[in-house]
């Protein structure tokens, strides 16, 4: 049922950053608890560790298993029997292992049916990787763990601003060989079809960023936006969405123009990341569009230079929270709407008058 308090499963990310700080900063505010049931995977001991480190009044109960999650409280699954020491700012194996572990256990009862949506506290993408993680961020891993053959799409957003990437994690010296007229079409296509279902915009407009300095100015600067971008822009367009560019990056968004759109589609990481960060990184979310689960996180990292200290903002912790319910919620509507579809309607001439049918083409022949 929609009234149905959502339960957000939400994984503690490296314990010697911010994640517990801001985790916990934002369930310290009641009001929270009345929209969700929150369930946080990682350790009972660390969670109490960091509230009393830097002195927060939030309370939380010890579960086995999200099936054992109240209403009105928040919760902690344990996903290790190992004792794994905090040290703050501290780049450490087994903080890696215990966000592993945590990430694993969450998935696992996503599988299960347990929680509808996934929150991800900020990882130390170095320490995690091992023989169970070799990639280069949540994305990917989610991606092969929960994308059931659909392809992900990394989404910075905050409020209207929503900014895509094209190229995620990768160096840049894989950039332009890694870019294809197909590959635009796909992010195209899956980040269309987000807004539509995830963000319940009807005919959203999206921007699309040139790969070189002034959109290669006509070939001088490169023939990338020649040969494969305006391509896919065209095609993309005869089917319907709702595409334009190339703008040249650099005065795209300082000129206002991403205010224009429902979406940017950046070429690159940091084409679209540094100034989207510098525009929205206090309350701006990281949402992972085009899979089955409904993933988000906060838009900052580990913040190893404050952590333990108090100073962390759990602003952008909580939007991710809000974006999590938000669009489960409008996935869930769009689902209703199309196992109820309304009866089909349509006018017949008759005498001089148009008269509005509304009995099916059945019962009509």
């Amino acid at each position: 049922m929609e009234n149905d308090k959502i339960r957000v499963g939400i994984t503690q990310g490296d314990i010697n950053g911010v994640g517990y700080e801001v985790i916990l900063k934002t369930f310290e505010n009641p009001v929270m608890l009345e929209l969700c049931t929150p369930i946080i995977y990682g350790s009972p001991k660390v969670a109490a560790y960091h509230r009393k480190a830097l002195n927060l009044s939030s309370n939380f109960s010890i579960i086995n298993s999200a099936s054992e999650a109240n209403e009105g409280r928040l919760s902690v699954v344990n996903c290790t029997d190992d004792e794994v020491k905090v040290e703050f700012a501290k780049a450490d194996p087994e903080a890696g292992k215990a966000a592993l572990a945590a990430l694993e256990k969450a998935i696992e009862e996503y599988k299960e049916g347990l929680i509808d949506v996934i929150v991800t506290a900020p990882i130390n993408k170095h320490t995690i990787q091992s023989e169970e993680f070799a990639f280069p961020g949540h994305t990917e891993y989610i991606e092969q763990r929960l994308g059931e053959g659909a392809k992900a799409l990394m989404i910075l957003m905050k409020d209207d601003f929503r900014v895509a990437l094209v190229t995620g994690h990768i160096p840049v010296s894989q950039i332009a060989s890694t870019i294809t007229k197909e590959l635009i079409e796909n992010k195209l296509e899956i980040f269309n079809r987000s807004l539509k279902q995830d963000f319940g915009i009807g005919a959203p407009r999206i921007a699309v960023l040139s790969l070189n300095p002034h959109a290669g100015d006509e070939g001088l600067l490169g023939t990338e936006e020649q040969e494969i971008i305006i391509p896919a822009i065209r095609e993309m367009a005869a089917k319907g969405v709702h595409c334009f560019g190339p703008y040249p990056a650099d005065g795209f968004m300082g000129s206002g123009n991403f205010t224009h759109f429902d979406g940017v589609l950046a070429m690159y990481h940091d084409q679209g990341l540094a100034p989207f960060k510098s525009l929205a990184m206090d309350e701006g979310v990281n949402y992972t569009a085009g899979l089955p689960v409904v993933r988000t996180s906060p838009a900052h990292g580990t913040a190893y230079d404050i952590a333990g200290k108090g100073m962390a903002s759990e602003d952008s912790f909580r939007q991710a929270v809000y974006v999590a319910i938000d669009v489960f919620r409008n996935r869930q509507r769009e689902k209703a709407a199309r196992a109820n579809p309304l009866r089909k309607q349509y006018y017949e001439k008759r005498d001089d008058s148009d008269k509005l049918k509304l009995d099916s083409v059945e019962e009509d022949l």
